[in-house]
């Protein structure tokens, strides 16, 4: 008998419809997780067992769009600081177990990229899971998806604040923005902050620094840079690695129509943008400086580690590590500085997360984390989680866990952990039916 889980996302939508119902949650509580219906027990059982990935989520909630049929999710993980903020991927997933797997993720990452940043937020993450026959580069069809996931997200009373991701720009956040106020990296025309991309890569270009710092490596200037993945954020440290006059860069983009746009845009760079297929890999072994993963997660495991030949890695993809623990010590073994993502790619979130305060042009608030003087400056962070790596003789991703896994337990200053009571509210007042 097949497993809910091994359904494709698609297949689970249409059996969570066939029973009637449109919506499900899972919620932890004292040591379990608790389904909405007795149908997803197992889906609850899979949850718990998930050592890797399931870290006492405080929520995951899941809704099949009513005229689309698309599956939609919102992961909750820690919200004692603040509400569960991050981006709403829009992406492929071969199956139920997959799509879940990258929410849990992805979440976690996100209460742990907050807190090393000094945000009063937690973590939270937004899927839509892409079916392989959705019109999706139609305009119609996407004013219909993004208008139905933000009623979803309405409708779980700000618990969860979704912003951009993979697959959703800043047209789709402003569908989302006219269905729910719990949303971030808004347009500028209705008073967002805009696209984060530019912020995101300055984000990891300091980090970059921070770490030939702590290795006694001089500045950017000469250095190779290896990139993979040349999207939005891609292209923007490319832009911030010309600026600081890096030696060269060789990155490797899925696009023929971005290879032409970069080369266009960077004439005269000491930039080689090379093609890639889905699922390759190979520019990750080739000999530089510092090796940038931009692309999507899991790309550092046994497969490819062995070949690396970069002094450090450090890049803006989400969840590079396979495993962190495995996989950490593996780039250790090696002598390879890592810098873990959440730490460096913290600058999407950061520029967006408090655009509800108002916008200043040139933000203090935001232009000190590029700086090397403030506390939480991505900069100092780097250099401080690489430093305790070193004194405590344990991997950099492990040291980072540390810093923000103690920095997530301060509550929030004024509301406390407001959003559990919220969470608590959806399940009593029956939120899934």
């Amino acid at each position: 008998m097949t497993r809910l889980v091994d359904l494709s996302p698609e297949a689970f939508a249409a059996h969570l419809t066939s029973l009637g119902r449109r919506r499900a949650y899972f919620v932890h509580d004292a040591g379990v997780v608790r389904s909405s219906h007795p149908e997803f027990a197992e889906i609850a059982t899979h949850l718990l067992g998930d050592e890797r990935d399931y870290h006492r989520h405080e929520g995951v909630f899941l809704e099949v769009g009513a005229t689309t049929g698309a599956l939609f999710g919102a992961f909750v993980h820690n919200t004692t600081r603040g509400q569960g903020q991050g981006g709403l991927r829009y992406w492929p997933y071969v199956d139920l177990a997959s799509f879940l797997s990258d929410g849990l993720r992805l979440s976690h990452g996100m209460t742990r990229k907050s807190a090393l940043a000094g945000l009063w937020w937690g973590g939270g993450k937004g899927l839509i899971a892409r079916h392989i026959d959705h019109p999706y580069h139609d305009v119609g069809f996407r004013e219909r998806l993004y208008t139905e996931y933000a009623g979803f997200v309405a409708s779980l009373r700000g618990c969860y604040i979704t912003a951009e991701d993979a697959g959703t720009g800043p047209a789709d956040m402003a569908i989302v923005h006219r269905g729910t106020r719990f949303v971030t990296c808004t347009p500028p025309a209705v008073g967002g902050a805009g696209n984060p991309s530019p912020a995101t890569a300055k984000g990891v270009v300091c980090a970059m620094e921070g770490a030939l710092a702590h290795l006694g490596l001089g500045d950017l200037a000469g250095k190779k840079i290896v990139m993979q993945g040349t999207g939005n954020v891609g292209a923007a440290m490319i832009g911030e690695l010309v600026q600081r006059r890096v030696g060269s860069i060789l990155a490797s983009e899925l696009s023929p129509a971005r290879r032409e746009q970069l080369e266009r845009e960077f004439a005269g760079a000491p930039l080689t943008v090379v093609p890639a297929e889905p699922g390759d890999n190979r520019i990750l072994a080739e000999p530089c400086d510092i090796l940038a993963p931009n692309a999507l997660g899991g790309v550092l495991n046994p497969d490819t580690i062995p070949g690396i030949q970069a002094r450090i890695v450090c890049g803006a993809a989400n969840n590079q590590l396979l495993d962190d623990v495995r996989d950490g010590e593996a780039l250790r073994a090696r002598g390879i500085v890592y810098v873990p993502d959440f730490l460096c790619n913290r600058m999407g979130i950061v520029y967006c997360a408090n655009e509800q305060y108002g916008i200043v042009p040139h933000d203090p608030a935001i232009e000190r984390h590029y700086g090397r003087e403030w506390d939480n400056a991505v900069f100092v962070v780097t250099r401080r989680a690489l430093e305790l790596a070193e004194r405590e003789n344990i991997t950099s991703a492990a040291a980072a866990n540390r810093l923000a896994d103690a920095l997530a337990t301060e509550p929030h200053p004024i509301w406390g952990h407001r959003a559990r009571a919220i969470i608590t509210g959806l399940v009593a007042d029956g939120w899934a039916g």
